[in-house]
């Protein structure tokens, strides 16, 4: 089963390679992380499709299909430089970051928590918490702690 990590190498192959258009595994986690970077501006649009291409009319997701089915990214671009810089992964499955409010507040603050370095301007950090998965700054305003996945620049 894909997991974070490997939508974030996806997702920084394709722009590095300058692709207007990356097919990734159509799962929750994948799909809830690409309508965060949607959302924060990092992508151009989300869909659903096979292997092949995105599809034109809604196609539902069955036992005999899910194999082939793909969430299709339009990446973004400006002035032919690629909106998103970099995206690594912050929690593999060797060293799980789970942080508490307090330690989230740090790293929105350009601090170090833990052993991560603060966010930059422009950076994002996303994460998986009791409300579903959120940008750091959501989890923030709820008050909700929980493991950052990925961060994004």
């Amino acid at each position: 089963m894909p997991r974070h990590y490997d939508l974030c190498a996806r997702v920084q192959n394709g722009f590095r390679a300058r692709l207007r258009r990356i097919a990734v595994p159509d799962t929750k986690m994948n799909l809830a992380i690409s309508n965060v970077l949607y959302k924060e501006g990092f992508i151009a649009g989300v869909s659903r499709g096979d292997h092949v291409q995105p599809d034109t009319d809604y196609v539902p997701t069955t036992p005999d299909n899910v194999a082939t089915r793909r969430l299709w990214l339009d990446l973004k671009y400006n002035n032919d430089e690629p909106v998103l810089k970099k995206m690594s992964a912050v929690s593999k499955p060797s060293k799980k970051i789970v942080m508490k409010v307090e330690e989230l507040q740090n790293l929105a603050a350009g601090n170090r928590a833990q052993f991560i370095k603060g966010l930059q301007p422009g950076e994002i950090a996303i994460l998986t918490t009791n409300y579903g998965v959120l940008e750091l700054r959501e989890a923030l305003e709820k008050g909700a702690g929980g493991e950052v996945l990925c961060r994004a620049i």
